[in-house]
């Protein structure tokens, strides 16, 4: 089932971030700093998070990106391409990943990572790859002083700044595969890369939705193992927004009902009562987006959008419901904490919480 949407703005209150250190800028260090904190710059408060891989599957980057959306101004770090060596994974941005920070009102650093240390057990891998420091602090200051959206920022940077930084990404491995006698993969791969911005951003645009079509193409014919479904019902989302830029999910689960459509985002649990916190902000990234759906319809039907963030678990005996979860003798009061927020957070945003014993 194919279903279509389109987002002309985002209101969204966050209740589950998390409470974020402060650092401030003079002592700046990307490499040093965690996967998301507060920093002070003369005055200019900021939220900042950073991602391991510019791949969205890896190390729950959108975790990190939920945990400042309470801040008035935010800031993620993503590097453009990274590569571990022939014997590991090498990775690319894709548009669709800077079209859902820009559609969040965060502004993009596009980084790359200097230097490396070899793996200890595999040859041709390396590991603990560290950003340009320099670079990363440059761009800082330039948004401190910009005073548009973090659409045109991210838009203006593909534009002006990806040749030059795809040209240091292959100086870079150049430098570790020479200083560590590391072998990469295929440098032809980057020249693909870079050879998207000939034309500028909309070949850009034009490849990486390709690659995000495909993508949400095998996701649909997929269960993941973390999944545990009451259907298999999966349906494909594509979402416009008013600049006609197009983002392609895949929702775990969908339910029709007369002229409403559910939008079931679904995270088990195997081993915990609960799924972990990364995978329950993951799933509330999705709820940003779903709760700000207009005109969402299938086959030409015009439906009323649900959201829904399901949560089961193997181990839980019971359904939790906003009504009794306090009184569960199965949850400690950490979890009970936990799922107080998440409850108000679905209540100001208007989206449902299901919890219940995976069948």
């Amino acid at each position: 089932m194919d279903i279509t949407a389109k987002i002309t703005g985002i209101e969204y209150k966050p209740k589950l971030t998390s409470d974020l250190t402060v650092f401030e800028f003079d002592n700046f260090n990307i490499n040093e700093l965690p996967a998301n904190c507060l920093i002070n710059y003369n005055g200019f408060s900021f939220g900042l998070s950073k991602w391991v891989s510019p791949k969205r599957t890896r190390s729950y980057p959108y975790e990190r990106v939920y945990n400042t959306l309470g801040t008035a101004k935010r800031i993620t770090v993503i590097p453009i391409i990274k590569d571990e060596g022939k014997n590991g994974d090498r990775d690319f941005i894709q548009w669709d990943t800077v079209s859902l920070m820009s559609l969040l009102d965060v502004f993009v650093v596009f980084a790359y990572y200097k230097t490396a240390e070899k793996h200890k057990s595999l040859d041709d891998k390396i590991t603990n790859q560290q950003f340009d420091n320099e670079l990363v602090k440059q761009k800082i200051t330039e948004i401190k002083n910009y005073h548009s959206s973090a659409l045109h920022w991210n838009l203006k940077e593909i534009e002006n700044s990806f040749p030059d930084l795809i040209k240091k990404v292959k100086t870079s491995y150049n430098e570790i595969r020479k200083r560590l006698n590391v072998s990469f993969h295929n440098e032809q791969g980057i020249d693909r890369f870079a050879n998207q911005f000939i034309n500028g951003v909309k070949d850009f645009m034009q490849t990486s939705r390709q690659k995000a079509q495909e993508a949400q193409n095998r996701e649909m014919q997929t269960i993941q193992p973390k999944e545990a479904l009451s259907t298999l019902t999966k349906a494909t989302i594509t979402i416009e927004n008013y600049l006609g830029g197009k983002y392609y999910f895949t929702t775990d689960e969908i339910n029709l009902k007369k002229d409403k459509i559910y939008l079931i985002e679904a995270k088990h649990s195997k081993n915990s009562l609960l799924p972990s916190i990364g995978d329950i902000k993951d799933g509330l990234l999705k709820m940003i987006l779903y709760t700000n759906l207009k005109n969402v319809s299938v086959r030409g039907n015009e439906y009323s959008a649900i959201p829904v963030l399901k949560l089961t678990s193997s181990k839980l005996t019971n359904n939790i419901e906003q009504s009794n979860f306090e009184i569960n003798k199965q949850l400690n009061k950490k979890q009970k904490e936990m799922l107080k927020k998440l409850f108000n957070e679905a209540n100001e945003n208007n989206f449902q919480i299901i919890i219940k014993k995976a069948e």
